[in-house]
């Protein structure tokens, strides 16, 4: 099994392990994520055990965050967690700052180093703009929320910060319409 693989699958375990320790974020929207990350590096060519590794590791410290009342600080949390988790694996400093970037660049707010980080973003998206993701998380922050209006403005918060982050054209194109249906559904909800 070559390196890469190996660090793959090893972090897909570590996220697993801290998703059932820490409850989020979901198993279903990291299964989400992971597949939609998957089948965009087969059609974008990109390397897919990178995009694994990076989709696994990028919210990585999420649920131990949330825990703490520091869910803000969560991607940075995930990379110094990265960064150590790496330390134990003979991959070139190339590989490495990739990883690192696709944790620190899921939320926008740093440039893209590679096709790989810019589809972890992306298939994160997915988790709050696709029908699966937002029904699940409807269903999530039912169990947070004692009051729809929390509810469906945490789902809008969400919807729009995502929708924006979208940045490949093909999951653009196919979000946008999830998108335009949701948005319409949330402003008569209002």
């Amino acid at each position: 099994m070559n390196e890469l693989k190996k660090l793959a699958d090893d972090a897909e375990l570590y996220a697993r392990k801290e998703i059932e320790k820490y409850g989020l974020p979901s198993m279903f929207h990291f299964d989400l994520s992971l597949e939609k990350g998957i089948c965009l590096a087969e059609k974008l060519n990109a390397n897919p055990d990178l995009v694994r590794a990076g989709i696994a590791l990028m919210d990585l410290k999420l649920g131990e965050a949330f825990r703490n009342g520091r869910q803000s600080e969560h991607v940075r949390l995930s990379s110094d967690a990265t960064k150590e988790f790496l330390l134990n694996y003979n991959i070139s400093d190339t590989v490495k700052a990739n990883i690192i970037n696709s944790v620190e660049a899921h939320h926008g707010k740093i440039a893209f180093s590679s096709i790989e980080s810019e589809i972890c973003a992306n298939a994160d998206c997915y988790r709050f703009v696709h029908p699966k993701g937002v029904f699940f998380y409807f269903t999530t922050l039912s169990k947070r929320y004692n009051d729809f209006e929390s509810i469906i403005n945490q789902i809008e918060t969400k919807l729009n910060e995502k929708i924006n982050i979208a940045s490949i054209p093909i999951v653009k194109e196919e979000l946008n319409n999830y998108y335009k249906v949701f948005a319409d559904f949330i402003k008569i909800s209002k």
